[in-house]
């Protein structure tokens, strides 16, 4: 909706945006705007509400300001994160569709009024403006005219709030970054590529990157990587990303894991119908995991190192494919019966969960994944599933989605859940021969590929990595999901 969004002082703004509650009475810092009464006498029009997100535009005759919106805030009592976003992609979308190019937003008297903090009203403003600049052109030809769109400058009468515009734009630049390489056909976004574009990431942020690959896989014992890659000329790997503080060197670091499968047939068990369309965002685990880490170097900057392990492969078809039957001998000695091979993320990830166990002596490990189509009958396209059975994660993990506004919901873990993996010929399958508690195979899967050691957190983003609807700061096409959880988890250290 905009080419670019940033923070200014200098331009002359063509519209100013002020606020209100649903109680439609100007506060006092705000009625200072209004000396000659206009934005009251508008907000008596039938039009006028207050009701969050709801928009209230004059066009004084002698204002210094070509336009004037008022921002419906909703009731004063409960302004939260979640109302404050759901108004400013309303407002986000009004500045888009009137084209403004300059904008003046003075909302600090409500702001006051409900006691919420100037910085952090900022981040959510930067943050949603800057969801609502994505786009991806980079494919279109010859047939398609370019869209026209501003560039959009913020302008406000507080450092605070100003720092924190520009905050949230940083989030909003490294959500965006993993919405693009969602976006990137696999054609072109195939494992060497993921491979090298976390290469460019860490050369122009200061993380160190490490990829292994082919033999290295081999001697490493990653057969879960090696095996779900086999059948393609692209062939997978393991990325190892780090953040290296300068002060906290020392601590033990918190590790993200990222399902990578850049494009899923399904293998041997082929996806039928039009169940292989979209499946190009079978990576959005990984892509969520280096938009998180893009934030870590650029934005957050935590106090602890942070390593990213990204299980890189693409699921295809050819006389290499493993098979359903196959037995598969992981790192940690766990024997896997293959019983379907379109369940293949839950292969890749148990490589880096091993990984993640033995060679980082973590802090705490987070795995972010697409990886059941059940989560989505569970729990649709609302909140993603969770499971954690430490007690501090989860409640930091909760804290996080609420701040950054993605949510999340806890699935259970039980010794029950894990016998239903029981192989009758191996230690366990990879897909149980049953329907029921779908996602929570997947999730019961996983946890015999961690030791027990740290806390581990799995999140299965199935339903929320993409959206069909053009709503809120998102248009049709993938939602980046994870970076910002991610990125507040990690401010919280």
């Amino acid at each position: 909706m905009f080419q670019s969004v940033s923070v200014s002082s200098r331009a002359e703004p063509d519209a100013t945006v002020l606020a209100v509650f649903n109680d439609k009475k100007l506060d006092p810092q705000t009625k200072d705007l209004d000396p000659e009464g206009l934005v009251a006498d508008a907000l008596k029009r039938a039009d006028a509400s207050g009701e969050c997100a709801k928009l209230t535009e004059l066009f004084p005759d002698r204002a210094g300001h070509q336009r004037v919106i008022v921002l419906g805030l909703g009731d004063r009592k409960t302004l939260s994160h979640a109302s404050l976003r759901t108004a400013f992609a309303a407002l986000g979308r009004k500045l888009a569709a009137c084209n403004a190019r300059n904008v003046l937003v003075d909302i600090l008297g409500p702001l006051d009024a409900a006691g919420f903090d100037h910085a952090r009203a900022g981040a959510l403003l930067g943050e949603t403006l800057g969801l609502l600049a994505w786009h991806y052109d980079g494919l279109r030809g010859n047939a398609t005219a370019k869209p026209d769109r501003q560039k959009l400058t913020i302008q406000a009468p507080a450092d605070d709030f100003l720092a924190g515009v520009t905050r949230g734009l940083g989030i909003a630049e490294s959500t965006n970054y993993a919405r693009t390489l969602s976006q990137t056909p696999p054609n072109i976004a195939n494992p060497t590529w993921i491979a090298a574009e976390a290469k460019r990431l860490a050369r122009k942020t200061g993380l160190t990157c490490t990829v292994l690959s082919g033999e290295q896989l081999e001697k490493e014992r990653l057969h879960g990587i090696a095996t779900v890659g086999a059948a393609s000329n692209h062939k997978p790997c393991l990325i190892r990303l780090e953040y290296k503080p300068k002060r906290g060197r020392s601590a033990k670091p918190a590790v993200l894991v990222g399902k990578t499968v850049t494009y899923d047939t399904g293998g041997l068990s082929l996806k039928i119908s039009g169940g292989m369309v979209g499946m190009k965002r079978d990576k959005d685990g990984g892509c969520a995991v280096l938009g998180a880490m893009h934030a870590v170097a650029t934005v957050i900057q935590p106090d602890r190192p942070v390593v990213a392990l990204l299980a890189v492969a693409e699921n295809s078809i050819s006389d290499e494919a493993y098979r359903p039957d196959d037995v598969i001998t992981f790192r940690n000695g766990v024997t896997v019966e293959v019983t379907n091979t379109d369940a293949e993320g839950r292969l890749v990830l148990a490589d880096a969960l091993i990984w993640a166990h033995e060679k980082e002596k973590p802090a705490y490990v987070v795995d972010v994944a697409t990886l059941t189509g059940g989560v989505v009958v569970a729990l649709g396209k609302v909140f993603a599933g969770y499971w954690c059975d430490d007690e501090g994660l989860r409640t930091q993990l909760e804290a996080a989605a609420d701040a950054g506004g993605e949510a999340i919901w806890r699935l259970p873990h039980h010794n029950d859940y894990r016998e239903m993996m029981r192989s009758p010929i191996a230690d366990i399958v990879n897909s149980a021969p049953v329907r029921e508690a779908h996602p929570i195979q997947g999730a019961a899967f996983l946890s015999y590929f961690c030791d027990g050691s740290c806390p581990w957190a799995h999140i299965d983003i199935a339903g929320t990595h993409a959206t069909a609807k053009d709503a809120g700061p998102f248009i049709p096409g993938p939602t980046g999901f994870g970076v910002r959880l991610l990125a507040e988890l990690l401010e919280q250290h």
